[in-house]
């Protein structure tokens, strides 16, 4: 009997693997033993090395980390580089005022010399991967307990980080894979001179907003475009203006051929973070604890910010990236939580749990390895339920929620230097903040705005949180002072902190005093709220050492139950390879999307003054002149978007979509409403990555903005 069922279990997974077989985001290194043969058979015209090489020049050298949480590439021998308008939404706000809007207007440099500066942002390029797994296991015996087995495994890691960038300007992390069983080296390369070339206006760059976000058919012109700079040396260097444009090992081709349903497509990027092993416990404290959360507190707030948005234009410059932001993984929340009880996905795990139940206690040696994985999850996940209820409600209220809040931080480290007495480390201090902090805090600042949220969060913490995690404020303060009422409380706060004005701010730092510092109820709240999270957290980490074995213990498992069957691992923010086709998709019964959408679709969607889809009078000009250019389709269209079956998640925003030649055909933006379980289940028959083809964003460039020398540095391939 037990013979049958292994034998019917690696026959139901093999299946499972040919259906999935576009399925996964694949390491680098990995891609020549594990995926170029099927690769091949779909339209692959490269050899693996041509994609990750560490001896010569490879599609790798080509892709970036953009900031901290996008992908970016290169597309010309000055550097130049391409990904997402929503990734570089931050830079364009940043440089946006009411005088010069570009989020409104759009911005496009004409020389190198009008390319503007973004201090902070930097783009990262991978060097090499190396599996280091024996390495860093070497000192792990039997027996150990979880702390002492991670005490063990991260001295190994930062002693083969320090060994790997000895003598260099690499940085170098050691990456946990299939929860902690393999573990692979990568070095990196940064660049922190990055400067903002050009982009859309949001009508384009963001058209459909937050109605469109997530969905398909989509018809946004989601790109900007950056360059990267060197010092004279070719080598990284801080913003300088005697820095030169990066010279790359390698950059990217552009194709602007026609594409075909079936076309081969892979996708080389940064994916976030995927959750494809969890257990129905996982799953269930996703749709009881964190959507929920998630959805409630980030729609309350949001509300409040658009509505002062709407009403006044510099408001709207201040808050778009912090709207957007927040809106995303609002919105993401809502369409994953639905996607993961409409396709019940935890009755899913519970039958791959049950299937693992019969596995392993069929063999006592199996149930003395593997027996206690799922009850360590089970109990872990149970236990810190209230805590982890808890503390996602002080980071959406308080930390999120409460922008005035977070300069609690200035107070307490003012004060660090006030009580030792160092003048000089007071004076560096002020100057920093003066510089540094007041302006950037400020310039995207609404306190009217803020204390309206602030009010919004704070009775929604009390209301919504259990008495035991309340911040002492509220008794102390709130009640006593204000008789409960949370709207004077704020009031109070706003009213006398010396952090909600800048120049209530700087004239303090004129006349530092330490008494004044300490009683600031903005300083006082902080504490409270700190207090609590640390309790809050304590209790939380108590279930880490289970939760982590249970976990890496159930992977080991998976692993061993089906041998022929291969696994890629979770998402984490490494480089990685997914593969398939351009394809269309059936959503619901009788209901087919096409793989692609045009410029018509735009004017259909078109509502002249609607904040989310108003367009340049300009597009609508050269639509109706049917002004494409080169950029056309054969078949008479100007092509806006198109869709593929690759595997992408969060982080792989910007990432290049490749042709069998290597030639970038589109920059990945989105996945698909029908899809959104897709980070917890991948469903191959819905799931869909949604991209912006290169010809919409040429065109743009070249016909619509009229930055044709950006178009004439690439390699365009017709």
């Amino acid at each position: 009997m037990k013979r049958i069922f292994v034998l019917l279990f690696i026959v139901i997974t093999g299946l499972s693997s040919r259906l999935l077989a576009d399925e996964g985001m694949w390491l680098l290194p990995l891609i020549e033993k594990l995926n170029v043969g099927k690769m091949t058979e779909m339209g692959l015209k490269l050899s693996a090395e041509d994609i990750y090489s560490i001896n010569r020049a490879s599609l790798k050298d080509a892709i970036v980390i953009f900031g901290g949480g996008c992908t970016g590439e290169i597309v010309s021998p000055q550097g130049l580089l391409l990904t997402n308008h929503h990734c570089g939404y931050g830079q364009i706000q940043s440089h946006s005022s009411v005088e010069h809007d570009y989020l409104k207007d759009g911005f496009w440099a004409k020389t190198k010399e009008e390319e503007l500066p973004n201090p902070g942002l930097s783009v990262t390029f991978l060097i090499r991967v190396e599996d280091v797994t024996s390495q860093v296991l070497a000192a792990v015996k039997d027996g150990m307990s979880e702390n002492d087995r991670n005490t063990a495994i991260n001295e190994a890691r930062m002693a083969i980080q320090r060994k790997a960038t000895e003598g260099t300007w690499y940085s170098a992390t050691v990456s946990t894979f299939y929860n902690g069983n393999q573990f692979y080296l990568f070095v990196y390369e940064r660049y922190n001179d990055v400067r903002f070339v050009g982009a859309p206006p949001s009508s384009i760059g963001k058209f459909g907003f937050d109605t469109d976000n997530w969905e398909w058919p989509r018809h946004t012109g989601d790109f900007s475009v950056f360059r990267v700079y060197t010092g004279p040396d070719g080598k990284p260097a801080p913003y300088s203006k005697d820095n030169v444009p990066l010279k790359p090992r390698h950059y990217l081709p552009v194709s602007i051929k026609d594409l075909n349903k079936g076309d081969f497509a892979m996708i080389l990027g940064y994916p976030g973070r995927t959750m494809r092993y969890y257990t129905s416990w996982e799953v269930d404290e996703l749709l009881k604890i964190t959507h929920p959360n998630r959805i409630k507190i980030r729609g309350i707030r949001q509300d409040i910010l658009m509505a002062d948005m709407q009403a006044d234009p510099k408001i709207n410059i201040q808050y778009a990236s912090k709207y957007s932001n927040s809106s995303n993984y609002w919105k993401y929340s809502i369409g994953q939580k639905a996607g993961l009880e409409k396709l019940n996905v935890k009755a899913e795990k519970e039958e791959i749990e049950n299937q693992f139940n019969r596995w392993v206690n069929a063999d006592p040696a199996r149930k003395e390895k593997y027996g206690e994985a799922l009850s360590l999850i089970k109990n872990a996940t149970g236990k810190r339920a209230e805590y982890a209820n808890a503390q996602q409600y002080i980071s959406e209220c308080f930390s999120q929620g409460c922008e005035i809040l977070q300069l609690s931080q200035v107070a307490s480290a003012l004060i660090g230097a006030m009580k030792t007495a160092d003048q000089k480390r007071l004076a560096d201090l002020s100057d920093n903040i003066r510089k540094n902090i007041s302006e950037s805090f400020y310039k995207d600042y609404s306190a009217p705005t803020d204390k309206k949220a602030v009010k919004a969060m704070m009775k929604l913490y009390r209301a919504d949180v259990p008495a035991k995690f309340h911040p002492d404020f509220y008794a102390n303060i709130v009640d006593k002072k204000f008789k409960g009422d949370v709207d004077k409380f704020v009031d109070d706060m706003f009213d006398r902190s010396i952090f909600s004005d800048q120049a209530r701010l700087l004239a303090f730092l004129d006349k530092p005093n330490l008494k004044v510092l300490e009683s600031d109820p903005v300083y006082i709240t902080s504490n409270s709220i700190s207090k609590i999270s640390s309790e809050v957290g304590a209790n939380l980490r108590q279930y880490d050492p289970d939760l982590t074995k249970g976990r890496r213990l159930w992977m080991a498992a998976l692993m061993e139950m089906a041998p022929d069957k291969t696994r890629y691992p979770d998402a984490n923010s490494t480089m990685r390879l997914t593969y398939g086709q351009v394809l269309d998709y059936d959503p619901r019964d009788g209901v087919t999307y096409k793989y692609y959408t045009t410029l018509k679709g735009v004017m259909e969607k078109y509502k002249p003054g609607d904040y989310e889809f108003d367009v340049p009078q300009r597009l609508i000009d050269l639509y109706d002149r049917k002004e494409y250019g080169r950029y056309a389709s054969p078949k008479g269209y100007l092509p806006v978007c198109f869709t593929t079956n690759n595997d992408i998640t969060g982080g792989n925003s910007g990432s290049p979509v490749l042709n069998g030649s290597g030639e970038l055909i589109g920059l990945a933006f989105d996945g698909n409403w029908e899809a959104m379980s897709g980070d917890v289940a991948f469903e191959p028959d819905l799931q869909r990555t949604i991209v912006v083809d290169i010809r919409y964003v040429l065109w743009v460039m070249d016909i619509y903005a009229g930055a044709r020398h950006l178009v004439d540095e690439m390699t365009v391939v017709m």
